[in-house]
C-alpha cells in the first residue's frame, strides 16, 4: 500500500499514545476528524496496521530471559505441522520459517537460565525438532522498530 507523509504522522502519534481519540490527533495534526478515520481505516483494511492490542513485556510477567533457538526439524513432518506444536509451549513467542542451516527460528521466554534449559527440552520433546541451537539475548537496545520504516516508506 501506498502511504504518505500524513499516514506516517497518524500512526507515530497513536504509537507515542495508543489511546489517544481520533478527535485529538486530527486536532494535532490540523486535518478533519474524518480524513484521520478514514486513513486509519484504509491502514488496517491494508495490513499496514496490524492491531490495536496492549503490547506486553515478558519481563514484567516474570520472564526476563529472552533467547532465539534455531531448529532443525523433521523434514517429513513440515514447517506448519511443526510451528502448531510449537504453538503449543506459552513461552515460545514467534516462529518463523528462514533459511540457511536451520529451518525454523523461535523466540523464547523463560523465567531464569534454568527455566530456559525447560523449554528447550520441551521443545526437544515434541520430536519435530532435530536439532536446536540457543542463544541468549543479553540486552535489548530497541525492538518491534517500525516507524523509522514507515517515515521511509512515506517519503519514497
Amino acid at each position: 500500500m501506498k502511504i504518505d507523509v500524513l499516514d506516517a504522522r497518524i500512526t507515530e502519534l497513536f504509537t507515542d499514545d495508543p489511546r489517544m481519540s481520533v478527535l485529538e490527533v486530527s486536532r494535532t495534526l490540523k486535518v478533519a476528524r474524518a480524513t484521520v478515520q478514514a486513513r486509519l481505516d484504509r491502514m488496517q483494511r491494508s495490513g499496514v496496521i496490524a492491531g490495536w492490542g496492549p503490547r506486553v513485556h515478558p519481563a514484567a510477567l516474570g520472564y526476563p530471559v529472552m533467547a532465539y533457538c534455531s531448529l532443525t526439524i523433521h523434514q517429513d513432518t513440515g514447517h506448519d505441522a511443526v510451528s502448531r506444536v510449537l504453538a503449543e509451549i506459552p513461552e515460545i513467542q514467534e516462529v518463523h520459517t528462514v533459511s540457511g542451516e536451520s529451518d525454523l527460528l523461535a523466540k523464547v521466554a523463560a523465567r531464569s537460565n534454568s527455566d530456559l534449559q525447560r523449554v528447550i527440552d520441551a521443545i526437544i520433546a515434541t520430536k519435530t525438532v532435530v536439532r536446536s541451537s540457543t542463544v541468549i539475548v543479553l540486552n535489548t537496545h530497541f525492538e518491534g522498530r517500525t516507524l523509522p520504516l514507515m517515515h521511509a516508506a512515506a517519503e519514497v
